[in-house]
């Protein structure tokens, strides 16, 4: 008589990762993000950066990647999320610091904004657009005094650094020091022939004080070179003060510049960040 046959349970076989492998792979994926955001392929970039980060969690680098990208896709919130972790993983990298001021700049909230550049520079002293991006923030907390001690610093390491120029002519124009806002708005022009915000801070400040038509002529070919500057929304995100808008307005609404905005509106608009971001 055949003996009966003993069942056998079959024990689930657990696949064993290799932490080492998967945090290569991660960091891999975190490269690939990096080359299509050089190529403006952001929501690609975003997936391979979300993915690269459940593979290398404890990566503070990837992490800052995907936070970065975020801030690129103006997810202000996600980015800040990511930048932090990052933080702590890393609470040395001034990259990261840096970042987390620029995100808070973007979301109006300037004094965390201050703080965080601050912290980064203890790390990493003496960057120009660090010191620039902490310049604005007091800036935008009307610490004017503490505004101009930083674009100083930042145009001392850096003697081309136009906009910290340009940015102190805004300040001036702003507490009625217009001769001497228009000689840095003058040395910004100089350093830069295609610097467009400078030429037409002059254009503007010339036409407020009578002299209309070399105003005219210089704000024409200001915006020639950059028709977003003929936007007062976006002369604003660049820090003109009320003042200084309320003047550009002035010559934007004089019947020769409105005809070249009409004529340049006809042409592709560029896509070029603000000078003061």
């Amino acid at each position: 008589m055949a003996q009966p046959t003993q069942a056998q349970a079959l024990l689930p076989h657990t696949l064993r990762l290799d932490p080492a492998k998967l945090t290569q792979q991660g960091v891999g994926l975190a490269q690939e993000a990096s080359q299509l955001a050089q190529f403006q392929q952001f929501e690609l970039a975003l997936q391979r950066a979300k993915l690269a980060t459940q593979l290398a969690p404890k990566s503070a680098e990837v992490w800052a990647l995907l936070g970065g990208l975020y801030l690129q896709t103006n997810s202000l919130d996600e980015g800040i999320t990511a930048l932090k972790k990052a933080q702590v993983l890393d609470g040395k990298n001034s990259a990261v610091l840096f970042a987390l001021g620029t995100a808070h700049f973007q979301k109006g909230s300037y004094t965390q904004a201050a703080e965080y550049i601050t912290a980064g520079l203890k790390v990493k002293p003496n960057v120009p657009g660090a010191l620039f991006d902490l310049g604005n923030a007091f800036f935008m907390l009307g610490k004017y005094a503490d505004a101009i001690t930083q674009y100083e610093k930042a145009i001392a390491q850096d003697k081309s650094f136009w906009p910290a120029i340009n940015n102190i002519g805004l300040i001036k124009y702003e507490t009625g020091e217009k001769e001497e806002a228009l000689r840095r708005w003058q040395a910004a022009a100089d350093i830069d022939a295609k610097a467009a915000e400078p030429r037409l801070a002059i254009a503007v400040a010339l036409f407020a004080k009578g002299d209309r038509d070399q105003g005219l002529s210089l704000g024409e070919a200001a915006l020639r070179l950059d028709s977003r500057y003929a936007d007062m929304k976006f002369l604003k995100e660049n820090l003109w003060g009320d003042r200084l808008l309320e003047d550009t307005k002035k010559l934007l609404d004089a019947p020769k510049i409105r005809a070249t905005i009409v004529q340049l509106q006809e042409r592709p608009v560029r896509t070029r960040r603000p000078t003061n971001r």
